[in-house]
């Protein structure tokens, strides 16, 4: 990243590529079964528009600290692997003069399912710091005072995540600063969404910032600068990858530096929707 380029210094949304740094000499056949399914990955993601550099596999923790295989694409996107197979191929590249809206997947939240059930994860060491609770609720508060957006959050705080249809927990095991998240599938909300630990040394606002950026991919926003990763200091396409980039109507053109939605956030985030958000989110919901 070019720091000086940018009117400030920007932290990717997720860190969790620093960590594939260095492997074993001696790979055992769970690693080579690893690359191998690894190498699959980075083919499919090339035939549906992603970059294969872009693409890792690895344990996505679960509040209760169980694994699962998720493959982690456009830096916060955890994707399980029948749902990353499930991707379409990507249809045709916007016109350049069409880019720099607010972006949304073609799968959003649908019919009943408008009300969300959220809950702030309190067990053991994937339990939200104090900072978080607070952030978490100063986020889903942002959500609900929209006026002209169907959707709804009932938040509560505990341990009994099975019934719920979000769950937002802190990742221990992962020190990048950030989080991660899916997108919506069948009408429904992603369910998990992971705050990194590099969080804990942030205030509640930048909290705040990352917790409503990654409920926005839950419901079903992309990047705002999909096209480019600008705040991240980049010029790289994140393409339309199978889950749609679909411009949403009535969101000026030109890069937004307001929006809760860039890929790539800086020290000192405010939390709040930029007003083009507000718009994307009226429009769709």
């Amino acid at each position: 990243m070019k720091f000086q380029l940018l009117k400030k210094s920007f932290l990717g949304l997720s860190a969790c590529a620093l960590i594939f740094t260095a492997c074993s000499k001696d790979e055992n056949v769970d690693q080579i079964e690893q690359k191998s399914d690894l190498e699959r990955a980075k083919e499919y993601a090339e035939e549906i528009g992603y970059h294969p550099d872009d693409i890792m596999i690895d344990n996505f923790m679960l509040p209760d600290g169980t694994k699962e295989e998720r493959i982690f694409i456009e830096d916060d996107i955890a994707l399980a692997p029948t749902d990353f197979y499930a991707l379409a191929p990507i249809d045709a590249m916007p016109a350049v003069d069409d880019l720099a809206k607010q972006y949304r997947t073609n799968n959003l939240v649908t019919g009943s399912n408008r009300t969300i059930d959220i809950i702030g994860y309190t067990g053991g060491s994937n339990a939200l710091t104090s900072t978080q609770r607070t952030a978490l609720q100063w986020a889903v508060n942002n959500y609900n005072r929209l006026s002209g957006v169907s959707l709804t959050f009932r938040l509560t705080f505990g341990t009994d995540y099975q019934s719920k249809d979000m769950v937002i927990y802190r990742n221990p095991n992962n020190a990048g600063a950030g989080g991660s998240a899916g997108f919506p599938s069948n009408g429904r909300p992603n369910k998990f969404v992971q705050l990194y630990r590099g969080m804990d040394s942030y205030d509640t606002n930048t909290n705040e910032h990352v917790i409503t950026h990654e409920i926005g991919h839950s419901v079903g926003f992309r990047h705002t600068d999909y096209f480019s990763r600008a705040s991240c200091g980049q010029n790289t396409n994140e393409g339309s990858a199978g889950v749609g980039a679909i411009r949403v109507s009535g969101t000026p053109s030109g890069y937004d530096a307001n929006s809760i939605m860039l890929a790539c956030f800086g020290q000192g985030e405010d939390g709040e929707f930029g007003a083009n958000d507000i718009t994307a989110l009226q429009a769709m919901y």
